[in-house]
């Protein structure tokens, strides 16, 4: 049976106080962001394990992350930031880092240089015992260049975000094009219209989760939540028990679909 997880956002307030509440409820699994800070990341891990809750990965930056395909100083930079969440990842213990390829849909093409930079950021990660899930988002190219690329390296593989393919891919599927090379999960629902990542709770939007059950048949790993309250002000009025209650429900719902998928069962109407 997955694990359930979800992304640790503001709206669970201080981590001391939101921990609790979210291993109280039934996940298992946490993910942050990487803002520098190793700190800030010691903290938190410190406390997640207090908590019974696996610090299951990373978000790396990507702000500037287009710059990662440019030959300019910028792009060092980008490839340092990425490679400080590597060895911050390493260091906690942190099975996953989640990386962009591109942002937007003017994002420049795959180029040498950014091979030269994804090379020694897959080295880093192979040496560094980190697995780099690299997760789609408007642009196919960047994703299936790294994909081929290391497609027999253990320490590589795909993030499914199930959001961004439903706002962001005109309708492509990721999985069946990329079959087993799924590693982690992003998963939350919107209202299927162009450039709309609202990043709501899943059942809240329009996205088909029967469908996506069947896409996650075959995945062993952790149905990760990453959701955003403040998006969409949906959840504005709501205490933040409240959104972790509809979260966690949420989550055991889309685990049930998948588990009567792989049982051959008909889960009925989910929607």
């Amino acid at each position: 049976m997955n694990r359930i997880g979800i992304y640790y956002c503001a709206k669970f307030g201080p981590p001391e106080e939101g921990l609790g509440l979210l291993s109280s409820l039934g996940f298992d699994a946490v993910f942050t962001d990487f803002d520098g800070s190793i700190s800030k990341i010691g903290h938190f891990a410190a406390l997640a394990e207090a908590h019974g809750l696996l610090y299951e990965s990373l978000h790396a930056p990507f702000d500037r992350i287009n710059d990662l395909w440019s030959d300019a100083s910028d792009g060092d930079e980008m490839e340092r930031r990425l490679a400080d969440t590597i060895d911050a990842a390493a260091r906690f213990g942190i099975p996953f880092v989640i990386l962009h390829l591109s942002s937007g849909e003017n994002a420049p093409p795959v180029c040498d240089a950014g091979r030269r930079r994804i090379d020694r950021l897959v080295a880093r990660a192979v040496s560094e015992g980190v697995t780099l899930a690299f997760e789609n988002q408007r642009k196919l190219a960047n994703l299936a260049f790294v994909l081929e690329l290391y497609r027999d390296c253990g320490n590589v593989g795909l993030c499914w975000d199930v959001g961004h393919e439903k706002c962001f891919a005109g309708g492509r599927e990721f999985v069946p094009l990329f079959p087993g090379k799924m590693v982690y999960t992003h998963i939350h629902d919107n209202d299927c219209i162009p450039q709309g990542d609202l990043h709501l709770i899943p059942f809240d939007g329009c996205i088909d989760f029967r469908r996506t059950a069947r896409h996650l048949r075959d995945f062993a790993g952790t149905l990760t939540l990453e959701l955003s309250p403040e998006a969409s002000g949906r959840y504005d009025r709501m205490s933040a028990e409240a959104f972790a209650v509809r979260a966690r429900d949420a989550a055991l719902r889309l685990r049930n679909t998948v588990e009567a998928e792989r049982a051959g069962q008909d889960p009925g109407e989910i929607r």
